[in-house]
């Protein structure tokens, strides 16, 4: 486990932090409308997450319970462990039907409303 003295301020992380998000944020706004080029995104963020957890993370995990019980109340107090879901194919499925059947009410809609003019 790192020396605390070692630590950068919590300040300076925040910050850097909020950096790294808006950098994100300005990215996938980039991306808008290229759902390939946003996968590609979603996909290198999840990488990111599992080799920051199973490499330096894991090796900063508690060696006794005083830091270990300080860790579990960091995590509590925060929100939760980190989690990246990912969307399932069902869902993807699902939504695309739901949109596709709200598609075919509209243009039904728009038919009925022609034949009504004529």
């Amino acid at each position: 486990m790192p020396d605390l003295d070692q630590r950068p301020e919590p300040n300076s992380i925040k910050q850097q932090l909020a950096n790294l998000r808006e950098q994100v944020q300005g990215i996938s706004k980039d991306l808008s409308g290229d759902n390939l080029a946003l996968l590609a995104l979603l996909r290198t963020l999840e990488n990111l997450h599992q080799e920051i957890r199973d490499t330096l993370f894991q090796d900063t995990l508690p060696d006794n319970r005083q830091a270990l019980y300080h860790l579990l109340r960091e995590v509590e107090s925060e929100g939760g462990w980190p989690y990246i879901p990912r969307m399932s194919l069902r869902s993807l499925q699902e939504k695309l039907q739901n949109q596709f059947q709200q598609e075919a009410q509209e243009e039904a809609l728009e038919l009925e409303k022609e034949v009504e003019l004529k």
